[in-house]
């Protein structure tokens, strides 16, 4: 595959090589699931009493695989081995370490379709979202490497004291906190476990990864390769199980240094005040979800919006923080733009998402299955269907939770939902007059992820200035407010959508894994 980079901006037309891999991995998969997978600590895998199985939305009947259901006990042996280890991680050369970070990334690059298969079948991603989020990865460990390497350490002289008779010299030092606790959706399970999880290991920090309960197979597989590039002992740990046990423990455990969590907002700050009343003020990452707008102004490209926005609304059946889950329409372009949207949509293919011709695969699990059937009720009393609107049942969705890309207009402005993050293949469509009632409609929420805007150079500078948002997108078809890439587009939000205002995959995000001590040195001049 010379000369192909796989990313979220070129996933639509990858070579038919990667597709042949995808296929040969899929089928090593499936004649080997419902394996049992042990958890990680201190190097070892690790056995629980008790099991649960992971099935694959697709079909539930079937197992993936067989997880450990840890406890209380296993949170203190991995905080602990985690403990153990970082002294002798925290003082190994940043070198030695990125090194060692970049053979698991190599090692992310070499299982690229064996870790996509498993991704489509437990996410329920499509095949190439599902390689875009392994990808990723990789580009997010290296992405913190390439910052400890282009800031020598971040290890800086500072001004010398004016002290007559006197040779001072004051360094800052940026160190690692400790034990770093890395809690990770069901999304994008392996790009938000590894990449804050390479961030935390480049600065020196040791690491407890604990994934989403939908979603733990995939994330054993990542700690499989920081394990296999040569990690030592205790600096990676990985434990699985249900939130309010293991990870209670975890969470609320003096022995944690730092976490950083991804996941929505009620849970994220129910998280930070729990986290808050520890001996003293520690830090922690948050990114929490998103309600972000797409605005397309009269001066739009319509082929690119409609294209852009399918896209971003309906991409991992909407499950994304960045989904494009609000659209604005000015009313010139309005009835031209939703019919663009309604052909389109009803094109966009729905099925088994490791089948190559399948861009929408189903929802992750029964709760959010049962969510969209709500939401849809009380949105179709609301309003009009453009599409969608129903879940899927007959043939082969019946074992499965398949949901329709819903795009719903006429909803009026004060409805609750627009302004609630449900999570799903649901947008609503309004429309507005100018440009500055669109911006104040974009910025009246909570959240401050993503956004987008189609239309003239002047409209997305105004766009620019005035959005209240981390990530944000102007007249792109390969997505309105999704595909962000490490280096390209750093990753993070404002308002209620995260706490750092550093964005992943950006100059400064490493830097939230290490805080700083000033050395200062007094010398007598001889």
């Amino acid at each position: 595959m010379a000369g192909f980079k796989l990313t979220y901006a070129t996933m639509y037309n990858p070579p038919e090589e990667l597709h042949a891999n995808f296929d040969a991995s899929l089928a090593k998969l499936k004649a080997n699931l419902g394996k049992q997978q042990a958890m990680i600590i201190n190097g070892k895998d690790v056995f629980a009493d008790e099991k649960f199985e992971d099935h694959t939305p697709i079909n539930t009947n079937v197992v993936l695989a067989v997880m450990q259901k840890g406890n209380e006990k296993h949170a203190e042996q991995a905080l602990s081995a985690a403990r153990k280890a970082f002294p002798g991680w925290s003082h190994t050369p940043w070198q030695e370490r990125i090194s060692l970070l970049r053979k698991a990334a190599d090692l992310i690059d070499e299982r690229l379709t064996d870790l996509g298969v498993v991704m489509a079948m437990e996410v329920g991603k499509n095949r190439m979202e599902s390689m875009g989020d392994v990808a990723e990865t990789a580009d997010l460990i290296r992405y913190s490497c390439d910052m400890m390497e282009q800031n020598d350490g971040f290890i800086k002289p500072m001004g010398k004291d004016p002290l007559p008779k006197h040779d001072v010299t004051n360094i800052s030092v940026l160190r690692p906190y400790g034990i770093w606790l890395v809690v990770s959706p069901f999304n994008f399970p392996f790009a938000l476990t590894g990449g804050p999880a390479g961030a935390a290991l480049a600065a020196g920090n040791t690491i407890v990864m604990k994934p989403a309960t939908d979603t733990p197979f995939i994330v054993r597989l990542l700690a499989d390769c920081f394990r296999d590039a040569g990690l030592p002992d205790g600096v990676m740990n990985f434990v699985t199980g249900p939130g309010r046990t293991i990870g209670a423990a975890l969470v609320n455990s003096p022995e944690v240094d730092g976490v950083t969590f991804t996941g929505s907002y009620d849970v994220g700050m129910k998280m930070f005040r729990d986290y808050a009343n520890g001996k003293w003020v520690r830090p922690m990452v948050l990114e929490l979800g998103g309600k972000n707008p797409a605005i397309v102004t009269n001066n739009a490209n319509l082929e690119d919006a409609a294209q852009g926005i399918a896209r971003s609304a309906f991409g991992l059946q909407g499950q994304k923080c960045s989904a494009a889950s609000r659209v604005y329409i000015q009313e010139g372009v309005y009835d031209e733009l939703t019919g663009k949207l309604k052909e389109l949509t009803e094109k966009l293919s729905i099925g088994d998402p490791t089948d190559r011709k399948v861009f929408l695969g189903p929802v992750v699990n029964k709760a959010s299955y049962q969510d969209f059937q709500d939401f849809t009720g009380e949105l179709g009393k609301a309003g009009k269907f453009l599409t969608g609107g129903n879940i899927l049942t007959e043939g082969e969705f019946g074992q499965g939770y398949f949901c329709q890309p819903t795009f719903v207009t006429d909803v009026p402005y004060s409805h609750r939902l627009w302004k609630h993050e449900m999570f799903l293949p649901i947008t609503t469509i309004g429309k507005f007059k100018t440009l500055d009632e669109a911006m104040t409609m974009a910025n009246d929420v909570d959240y401050g992820l993503t956004a987008g805007i189609y239309g003239s150079e002047e409209d997305a500078e105004i766009f620019f200035d005035k959005i209240e948002a981390g990530v944000t997108y102007a007249n792109r078809p390969q997505g309105a407010t999704t595909g962000a890439w490490p280096g390209f587009q750093p990753f993070g939000g404002w308002k209620g959508s995260g706490s750092s205002g550093k964005n992943a995959g950006g100059y400064h995000y490493v830097q939230l894994y290490l805080h700083e001590q000033i050395r200062t040195l007094v010398r007598q001049k001889k």
